[in-house]
């Protein structure tokens, strides 16, 4: 379920370089993020289902693209993230955090080294702003580093799903079985120049092209006839279906896969140990960086047994009724928790929720199940570990 932090509605909605595509598709679209963007183009539990069968291709330009460039980009970058990106070999990859002093996230981020002087920034849609700003105070503090916002000159298309490597393949010259996860080149996708990254947001394989918005739309269509008939499956002969898929099946497919989701599972009220991702905190680099005193204490805290007040952790019901965004968790009578995300499952056929728990409901004799309240019914819900889904 799109959560309404993103989902922002403005008077006048941005659009990506595919919005003509998204039209001829048939898309639904929604405002998102001050973005105009496609929710399903047909039944978005198909979209889901062909991505874990075959691949999806996703319209994601309404991600923030920052450049930070310049000899001192890896040590500005180390010093304004938690992670440790001067390490980054070029071609390499890494999930971070932007932090408040206080240990708060204000996004969640991927970070590319592009060069040896070039880092690229992906900030979600609703946060590129605030990460832009905090992004050039932050390295302004250090010097040979610049700060420059790439979104209107980058288009951002993803192919995920079991197939997409076969696909993708057939289009470019990179040799794609070179790029591990969490890795990128520099190559070509039908004579258009493209970054090319093993990333994604869906729990499959899958890659990310970054592209000129001028190209994007051949990028598309070069990708989206390559599957042959949309919906077909995994028994296709020649084993590369290819359909278009919206934000409603990339909800349902991160979630199944624990992704974590701005503004659900994170925000400026969590930190990285609540959510299960202290390992994203590199306490273990030289250096000052933002943050750093207030997860500092966390992280020696609960070395110490005194750990985070409340655990992510996964849920599953067991009526057909769904568990969404805000419900209180139960414990018999005591409120104990809420859900962050919730939604029916294509995969695993019922409904799952992700939920903050607080960690004194946790204990061996305690752990469930849960119930969730469902405007005032009580649900039962299994506690589950995470993540509901994993791909072979």
């Amino acid at each position: 379920m799109l959560n309404a932090y993103h989902a922002r509605v403005t008077s006048q909605p941005r659009h990506t370089p595919l919005r003509s595509v998204h039209e001829r598709l048939g898309a639904t679209m929604t405002d998102f993020a001050g973005w105009l963007m496609p929710l399903r183009y047909g039944s978005e539990t198909a979209e889901h289902l062909a991505v874990r069968s075959a691949a999806g291709l996703f319209d994601l330009s309404h991600m923030g693209e920052i450049a930070v460039t310049g000899p001192g980009a890896g040590a500005a970058l180390d010093y304004a993230l938690t992670g440790w990106l001067s390490r980054l070999s070029v071609g390499q990859a890494r999930y971070t955090m932007l932090c408040a002093p206080d240990g708060g996230i204000l996004d969640d981020l991927v970070v590319y080294r592009q060069a040896d002087d070039r880092f690229l920034v992906v900030a979600n849609a609703s946060n590129t702003s605030v990460v832009l700003a905090a992004l050039g105070e932050r390295c302004a503090a250090v010097a040979d580093a610049t700060v420059t916002d790439q979104t209107d000159r980058t288009a951002l298309i993803a192919i995920q799903g079991p197939n997409a490597s076969r696909v993708l393949a057939d289009h470019t010259a990179a040799a794609l079985g070179s790029v591990r996860y969490y890795t990128g080149v520099h190559g070509d996708v039908a004579g258009s120049p493209a970054f090319i990254a093993r990333t994604g947001y869906t729990g499959e394989d899958g890659f990310e092209i970054f592209c000129a918005p001028e190209d994007a739309e051949h990028v598309w269509e070069v990708l989206m006839p390559a599957g042959g008939p949309a919906g077909a499956g995994p028994g296709d002969p020649a084993g590369q279906a290819v359909v278009p898929a919206g934000l409603a099946a990339r909800d349902t497919l991160r979630l199944e896969a624990a992704m974590p989701l701005y503004g659900n599972e994170l925000g400026p009220d969590v930190t990285p140990f609540e959510a299960g991702l202290g390992k994203v905190v590199r306490l273990d680099k030289p250096g000052d960086f933002v943050g750093r005193p207030a997860l500092a204490k966390l992280a020696a805290d609960a070395a110490a047994g005194d750990g985070p007040g409340r655990t992510l952790v996964g849920l599953v019901a067991r009526s057909r009724r769904v568990p969404r965004h805000g419900y209180p968790v139960m414990s018999g009578d005591t409120e104990v928790g809420t859900v962050t995300s919730g939604a029916p499952s294509p995969t695993l056929g019922t409904p799952i929720a992700m939920a903050f728990v607080a960690a004194s409901a946790m204990t061996a004799e305690s752990t469930g199940p849960f119930g969730v309240d469902i405007r005032g019914r009580i649900e039962t819900a299994d506690l589950v570990p995470l993540p509901f889904y994993r791909k072979e």
